[in-house]
């Protein structure tokens, strides 16, 4: 447990605190979750019980109708599971920006510690950065997103291969379930007035309450209950493990686990699922290695590049090789140019690249393999380089419920060469690797897919949707 805690600051544990406080941002959930358990551990040793925090305000960037509900869709499971397990929960719903937000900091100020989540991305990465000098306690981060923690490595990681077999050597080690936990000390202190209590019920006008962007609707396929999280896990396993190294790269044939939202926010963990796809390929005399390469080689590798990597989201973080061969065509004539308002209401001329655009707009992914195509031709469509990168982060900032990732900023630089190595040179895009719709073409069903999607957007209906 150790090495997945780090403490942000120097002031001490508070004598005479009221509790200890969990601030859940990114692992929203009440089971398989470090961080929870070094709370817990806290909260035993300074008998004291454990108050669980977790917070969403109208002020994230991009805050709108599908963020927000897919968040609190997790609310009440939550709410229940730590109430079983003895801890308090203080949910707080900031609606509108004139609202307090000091939420977090009036009970810190009771707190013997506080403990939050260690994640290399987006506002949490700014917050544990800025909130560990505004506070007079200790405040510790701990890794509960990767299956090995982040500071088995020292440095960033070239590519997939240099850190591959450094993760495997770790893993026995690291396969390991999380700590039950168990507190000495049940929570029975009255909440705080500001504490937002939250049903399935009154999510929708929770969320029409909230001065967010209402344009952005939740997703067609996605709730972001635990539980849903769970059923994807077990209907995965049954239906698709045994096919998955054959078929990932086929989107129509929906052989993927469909986990990305839920891992980005943390109802799942990915030592959870890593277990679970280990334990039932061992019963089922089956091979999780493709499906194990993608949720903890490649994930990892994303999470090292965003925690060793401060620029990382800028094209100054691709290795020499790319930047030097992008720089050399940055004045190559682009046929056709598109803007981004075109882009994001999926208006050029390819049918394929619309329809994983409206993949996003609709459902809030796009299939990883038809992503990595996506990507490549907003380079090729866009005026210059950084306008290309600027426009993948909006679209994904702005509608995809796994964006804002580690994996989400890594996987848009690999479109520019991140990760990968020099092809053979053309235009725009140098030595970085291109792909063609002939191509697609070639390796999946594209026809199949565009149907697919073209169903969703005409009815609404999503085979993707548990029901």
């Amino acid at each position: 447990m150790q090495e997945r805690v780090r403490k942000l600051n120097d002031a001490p544990e508070r004598p005479g605190g009221r509790w200890v406080l969990y601030w859940m941002q990114m692992n929203r959930r009440a089971e398989a979750n470090h961080a929870l358990a070094f709370a817990a551990e806290l909260a035993n040793r300074s008998d004291l019980p454990l108050l669980v925090y977790e917070g969403l305000t109208c002020s994230y960037p991009y805050a709108n109708d599908r963020l927000h509900t897919f968040i609190l869709e997790g609310v009440p499971e939550t709410a229940r599971q730590l109430a079983e397990l003895g801890a308090g929960y203080v949910f707080y719903l900031r609606r509108r920006h004139s609202d307090p937000d000091d939420a977090l900091y009036r009970l810190a100020a009771d707190a013997a510690a506080v403990v939050t989540d260690d994640y290399p991305t987006f506002i949490t990465r700014r917050y544990n950065a800025s909130v560990s000098a505004k506070i007079s306690v200790a405040y510790y981060a701990v890794d509960s997103s990767c299956v090995v923690p982040m500071s088995r490595f020292t440095r960033r990681e070239y590519a997939a291969y240099t850190i591959r077999p450094k993760i495997r050597k770790a893993l026995a080690e690291c396969l390991a379930p999380v700590n039950e936990v168990r507190l000495r000390r049940r929570w029975h202190l009255p909440l705080p007035a500001f504490h937002t209590e939250v049903d399935l019920r009154s999510i929708p006008s929770l969320v029409a309450s909230c001065e967010i962007d209402h344009s952005v609707k939740p997703s067609t396929a996605f709730c972001g209950a635990r539980t849903e999280a769970l059923s994807r896990l077990e209907r995965f396993l049954e239906n698709h493990l045994h096919h998955y190294g054959r078929l990932r790269n086929e989107p129509a044939a929906n052989a993927t686990s469909r986990l990305s939202p839920y891992l980005h926010f943390g109802r799942i963990s990915s030592l959870e699922v890593a277990l679970a796809a280990s334990g039932y390929a061992r019963a089922h005399g089956l091979s999780a290695e493709a499906f194990l390469e993608e949720l903890i080689v490649r994930r990892e590798l994303a999470f090292n590049f965003a925690r060793h990597t401060e620029d990382h989201q800028t094209l100054a973080a691709l290795p020499d090789w790319a930047r030097q061969s992008l720089a050399r065509h940055a004045s190559d004539a682009r046929r056709p140019v598109y803007s981004r308002d075109q882009f994001e209401r999926a208006a050029t001329h390819d049918e394929l690249w619309n329809a994983a655009q409206k993949e996003l707009l609709l459902r809030g992914v796009i299939h990883g393999y038809y992503r990595m195509y996506w990507g490549k031709k907003i380079i090729e469509w866009s005026p210059t380089h950084e306008e290309a990168l600027a426009t993948m982060i909006y679209l994904h900032d702005r509608y995809a419920l796994d964006g804002r990732d580690p994996n989400t900023y890594t996987n848009i630089l690999w479109c520019f060469g991140l990760h990968d190595r020099p092809w053979a040179e053309r235009a725009v895009f140098g030595t970085v690797r291109y792909m063609s719709l002939e191509g697609m073409r070639r390796k999946t069903n594209v026809a199949a897919y565009v149907r697919q999607i073209e169903l969703i957007e005409r009815t609404g209906a999503d085979p993707l949707r548990i029901q």
